[in-house]
């Protein structure tokens, strides 16, 4: 395609990184979000910087997280700044083009809402050559966007984004960005979007996205157990405890995965799953060092930016913890650890105030 229109919906954590690496290659790209997030871009543009852990501090070894952190950046860090990049905003859908890509970067939670925007905007014929992109946790997009779109691409966020405040965001890594399809098929659309993206940020046409898509799973049921814990918010009262939990969910999650049929699929930088095993079942003498050293490069979560900092009743526990939970359930895997993670956390979400809990208390009330 020859200067494709390209609209990008949701300017969080993901969506202004998308913006930042991709506009300026791209003339007519456009961004849509809540009028109040678009006054900023408008008059300040997107930035973007690179957070370099520093691996030595006066922390090295005690495990504790900092302390109501103001923005989701590890306590301990350097930086590395982008230019400040001009961004086209649209405050009414009808007033962008009618794209020939659009860059669906909201929660699933959002996505029947904005789906419907787009088709009652544009209309549904308009739409039918049109690639959108679900850029979301989980593979519940893929039940919700065939109900209102044809030509339909995934992808798969593989490093870890922060939004500081409208208009600037940092990162850990520049992707790599994955994409395919459930079934391997609208190749050519797949790489358009590849191509679109690697002129800006690494990505990669992933042929066994769906065993990719359910490894990067695995990786997010870390979000419950650290927004419960309120890990970047308080303190940590027991890193051995933390490791047991944490280590146990995760081998569980690969259990429940590899039962289901899906491979191991390298996603970014999550550690393989030999590793993950390992921590769960070897003594934490061999394994706690390289644990508390990953703890200390943890960022909130999307989770926690929806329950601790926003304060929203809508998050993905369902997409990510509840769906694995229904594969346990189908193929009669136990995952013990995942089922009384998930069941407090339901519990303490719904709270109209939710407050952090200790790891011990979470340790208690898993053995009642």
């Amino acid at each position: 395609m020859n200067k494709p229109n390209i609209l990008l919906v949701g300017a969080g954590a993901v969506g202004s990184t998308v913006a930042a690496w991709l506009a300026p290659h791209n003339k007519n790209f456009y961004v849509f979000d809540r009028p109040q997030v678009l006054d900023r871009l408008k008059n300040v543009g997107m930035t973007a910087y690179l957070q370099l852990h520093a691996e030595k501090n006066g922390n090295e070894g005690g495990g504790a997280a900092p302390e109501k952190p103001a923005s989701s950046k590890p306590a301990s860090e350097k930086t590395v700044s982008e230019k400040s990049v001009p961004l086209k905003v649209v405050y009414r859908l009808e007033d962008c083009p009618t794209p020939d890509i659009i860059l669906l970067c909201v929660k699933n939670y959002s996505l029947r809402s904005l789906s419907r925007l787009l088709v009652d905007a544009f209309g549904a014929d308009e739409l039918s050559d049109t690639i959108v992109v679900g850029l979301q946790n989980g593979v519940a997009n893929q039940e919700i966007l065939p109900d209102y779109f044809s030509n339909l691409v995934y992808g798969i966020v593989s490093f870890n984004a922060w939004l500081d405040s409208p208009g600037v965001v940092g990162y850990q890594s520049k992707g790599p960005f994955l994409f395919g399809t459930p079934d391997n098929d609208n190749q050519k659309a797949v790489q358009s979007v590849v191509d679109l993206f690697n002129a800006g940020v690494p990505a990669i046409y992933s042929e066994h996205f769906q065993d990719a898509a359910l490894c990067k799973m695995i990786i997010n049921l870390t979000n419950s157990l650290t927004t419960l814990a309120g890990v970047g918010f308080r303190e940590i009262d027991d890193m051995s405890l933390f490791q047991k939990l944490l280590s146990r969910q995760l081998y569980e999650g690969i259990k429940i995965v590899s039962a289901a049929g899906y491979r191991e699929c390298k996603v970014g930088g999550a550690p393989a799953w030999l590793l993950i095993k390992a921590s769960a079942l070897l003594p934490q003498k061999l394994t706690s060092v390289l644990f508390r050293r990953n703890v200390k490069k943890m960022v909130l979560s999307s989770m926690a930016q929806d329950v601790l900092q926003n304060a929203r009743g809508q998050n993905e526990l369902e997409d990510i913890n509840g769906h694995l939970l229904a594969l346990a359930h189908r193929y009669k895997v136990d995952a013990p650890y995942n089922e009384a993670i998930y069941s407090i956390c339901r519990q303490e979400f719904a709270r109209d105030s939710f407050e952090p809990l200790s790891f011990s208390n979470i340790w208690q009330r898993m053995q009642t």
